[in-house]
């Protein structure tokens, strides 16, 4: 589930699997090309590898539209897949500064 819980600010919560996170990747990535946005991570329960793709698509539409996207408080599990797949450093630095 996505929440905006202050102006430029978001929550992400629950679990990010295929299904959900399919349902979210229209109204999220659109709202990352909109305006800056800090989104909290930290209630996201469960992540598999769609939740990844997820906010890689986010990143995109950020950086396409030269807006920041903050992503903060990882979760271990995602923090985990991250790692796994040696996108830390592109995930986890503000882009469109």
């Amino acid at each position: 589930m996505f929440e905006e819980t202050a102006a430029g600010q978001g929550r992400l919560s629950g679990k990010l699997d295929m299904h959900s996170s399919g349902k979210l990747l229209a109204p999220l990535t659109a709202r990352a090309a909109r305006a800056p946005l800090q989104l909290d991570l930290s209630g996201v329960t469960e992540a598999d590898s769609s939740a990844v793709a997820l906010l890689l698509a986010c990143r995109r539409a950020a950086e396409q539209a030269g807006q920041q996207l903050l992503l903060q408080n990882w979760p271990a599990r995602l923090s985990d897949l991250v790692e796994l797949y040696a996108l830390r450093a592109l995930l986890a630095s503000p882009q469109g500064d």
